[in-house]
C-alpha cells in the first residue's frame, strides 16, 4: 500500500505520465478510426484528395511540435517565476496542476494522431493510392482547433495561476482537509518507551513522507509488539540513526526479532526525497511562511504579499486551534496501543509558524498587526487547555518586544499596541477572557 501511494503521489505530481498516456489513446484512436468508412459526401468527411489530406496532417504536425515548444517555455517561466518570487517549495504545485497536464496531453496527443496517421493517408504497400480514411482526417482537424482553443485557455490559467493570491489559496485549500484529517485521527498520550525496547534504524535518508497506520498496527498486533516512530511525519531521517522502537507487551510477545520488527517499519514507513501534503499538515504552513519570508526579504521588499501570507495562515491556524492535535496512536481489539506516530502539539506549529516570520517582519507594523489578530483568531477558536492560552499569550508579547525594538517611530506602533489589547482581553484573565469563563 506504501508503494502504491508513493506511485500515485509520483504519477500526480509528473508532467509526462498523463501526456504518454494521451499519446498511446491517440494512436489507439487513430487507428479505430481510419476503419470508418465515409463515403466523399459525407458532412463529417474531408473533402479534399489524399495529397491534401496528407499535407494537411503534414501541417498539423509542424504546429503542434511548435505550440508544444511554446507551452512548455511558458511552463518553466512560471516555474521559475514561482521558485524565485515566493518559494522553491512552491513548484510541485505546478507540476500537480491538472489543467496543465491535460493541456500538454491534448496537445502531445494531436501531434501522435496527426503524425500516426501519415503511414495510411494515401500510402498502402509502398504505392500512392486516393482511398485514404476521410471521417480519421476530420477528426485531426477537429483536434487541431481543441488543442487551439486549449492553448488560449492555458494562457489565461497560466496568468492567474501566478498570482500571488491563486497560489497562496491553493495551499490553504490543499492543507485544510490534512489539518482535518490528523485531527480526527488523535489517540491520546502514549506512555513512555520502556527500557530495553529494541531501537530500529532508519535503511535510508529523506523525510518521513507517510504512514500506514493501519498496515503498522495489524502486522504489531501479530508480533505482539508496540511500535513507537521517533520522527514525526514531515521530519528528516537519516539512514542508520533511530526511525522507531518496539518492545513486547504484556501478552508475552517478542520484540528481539529485529530483522521482521525493520521490514514492518519498511512496509509501513515511506521515505522520500521530498516532503508531501499527505499526512503533514505542517509542510502547508512552511509553504505559506516561505512566501511571507521571501516577500520580507530585502530582495523582494513586498509586505502587503507577507499580510496576506499571514492571513492564510489564519485559516490554517483557526483550523488547527479547534481541534486536538494529541499523538496518533492506533490500538487492538483489547484496547493495547500497538502503534503510536508522534506528531506536532498547537504550540509547537504556534511557533514555528510565527517564528519566521516575526523575526523578518518586526520592523514592520503592519506585518505584526496581522500577526496578532491570526493570535486572536486562534484565542477564539481554541479548546480551552492552559497549554494553548499559553502559547497565544508568549506569541502575542514576543510580537509586541519585537516590534518595541525594531521601530523607530512611537506613534508606528499605535496599530499594534491595539492589537495587543485586544489579544490580551481574549485571553483568560482578560476581561473577554472572565466574561467567556463565567459563560
Amino acid at each position: 500500500m506504501v508503494r502504491r501511494d508513493a506511485a500515485r503521489e509520483y504519477v500526480r505530481g509528473s508532467l509526462w505520465v498523463l501526456p504518454t498516456l494521451c499519446v498511446l489513446g491517440a494512436v489507439v484512436l487513430g487507428s479505430l478510426l481510419s476503419l470508418i468508412d465515409v463515403g466523399p459526401g459525407s458532412p463529417l468527411a474531408f473533402q479534399g484528395t489524399a495529397d491534401d489530406a496528407r499535407s494537411l496532417l503534414i501541417g498539423i504536425t509542424g504546429t503542434m511540435v511548435t505550440v508544444i515548444a511554446l507551452l512548455l517555455g511558458l511552463a518553466v517561466v512560471a516555474l521559475q517565476l514561482s521558485s524565485t518570487q515566493f518559494s522553491p517549495r512552491l513548484l510541485r504545485n505546478f507540476l500537480r496542476d491538472r489543467p496543465n497536464q491535460v493541456v500538454l496531453g491534448v496537445f502531445v496527443g494531436t501531434f501522435a494522431y496527426s503524425a500516426a496517421g501519415l503511414f495510411t493517408v494515401g500510402v498502402a504497400g509502398g504505392q500512392r493510392v486516393e482511398e485514404f480514411p476521410r471521417f480519421a482526417v476530420s477528426v485531426a482537424i477537429a483536434l487541431l482547433f481543441a488543442s487551439l482553443a486549449l492553448l488560449v485557455f492555458f494562457a489565461d490559467h497560466l496568468a492567474h495561476s501566478i498570482q500571488v493570491d491563486a497560489i497562496m489559496r491553493v495551499v490553504e485549500r490543499r492543507t485544510l482537509p490534512v489539518i482535518r484529517s490528523s485531527a480526527a485521527v488523535g489517540g491520546g498520550e502514549p506512555r513512555d518507551v520502556p527500557a530495553g525496547a529494541l531501537s530500529v534504524l532508519a535503511r535510508h535518508s529523506g523525510y518521513v513522507q507517510a504512514v500506514d497506520v493501519r498496515r503498522l498496527a495489524n502486522a504489531a498486533t501479530k508480533c505482539g509488539v508496540t511500535v513507537r516512530l521517533r520522527p514525526r511525519v514531515g521530519e528528516h531521517v537519516v539512514a542508520g540513526t533511530i526511525l522507531g522502537w518496539a518492545w513486547p507487551d504484556a501478552a508475552g510477545g517478542s520484540a528481539s526479532d529485529e530483522p521482521a520488527v525493520t521490514a514492518i517499519l519498511d512496509r509501513a514507513v515511506r521515505i522520500g526525497f521530498e516532503r508531501t501534503l499527505e499526512q503533514d499538515p505542517g509542510f502547508g504552513f512552511r509553504q505559506l511562511v516561505d512566501v511571507a519570508c521571501k516577500a520580507l526579504s530585502p530582495a523582494v521588499n513586498d509586505p502587503y504579499t507577507a499580510v496576506q501570507a499571514v492571513e492564510h495562515l489564519s485559516v490554517l491556524f483557526g483550523v488547527l486551534a479547534a481541534g486536538p492535535t494529541s499523538h496518533h496512536i492506533a490500538r487492538d481489539r483489547n484496547g493495547t496501543a500497538r502503534v503510536v506516530v508522534p506528531v506536532r502539539t498547537f504550540p509547537e506549529h504556534l511557533a514555528l509558524g510565527m517564528g519566521l516570520i516575526r523575526r523578518y517582519g518586526a520592523a514592520e507594523p503592519t506585518v505584526v498587526q496581522a500577526l496578532l489578530r491570526l493570535l486572536q483568531s486562534c484565542a477564539s477558536m481554541t479548546l480551552d487547555e492552559p497549554e494553548r492560552w499559553s502559547a497565544i499569550r508568549t506569541q502575542g508579547e514576543l510580537l509586541v518586544a519585537d516590534a518595541e525594538r525594531e521601530v523607530a517611530q512611537a506613534a508606528d506602533l499605535a496599530v499594534v499596541y491595539t492589537e495587543a489589547d485586544a489579544l490580551r482581553r481574549m485571553l483568560p484573565g482578560g476581561q473577554a477572557g472572565q466574561q467567556q469563563a463565567a459563560e
